[in-house]
């Protein structure tokens, strides 16, 4: 069997600013990882993080609705550093590997009523 391979997809999913120029000052994040492993049904096994970051005041502000999604995406990671981003990624991952092959379990014993 091929070692599963995990997609990872990053995304904004609100944003808080100063209403006097527009300027985005929070970016609630989310990032999603999805494996190529299967169970039984056939769903990929999945799981997600989630979590908001101040941002700084660029030189040049863009209008709030002209804001590029992926330069946000881009912000937010650069802003959470290379480091924790991998480190964000990593535990997903674990957390995938986890639901795949589980190490621990929780239950009671069957003959307790």
């Amino acid at each position: 069997m091929a070692t599963p391979t995990t997609t990872f997809t990053w995304a904004v999913g609100a944003m808080e600013g100063d209403a006097s120029d527009g300027f985005a000052d929070v970016a609630h994040w989310t990032v999603t990882a999805v494996s190529s492993a299967t169970d039984a049904n056939g769903v990929a096994y999945n799981d997600g993080a989630y979590g908001d970051i101040r941002l700084e005041r660029p030189e040049a502000l863009v209008a709030f609705n002209d804001l590029p999604k992926a330069d946000v995406i881009a912000a937010v990671k650069a802003t959470l550093g290379a480091e924790k981003v991998t480190a964000i990624e990593e535990a997903l991952e674990a957390r995938i590997a986890e639901k795949i092959t589980p190490t621990r379990f929780r239950s009671l014993p069957s003959g307790w009523s």
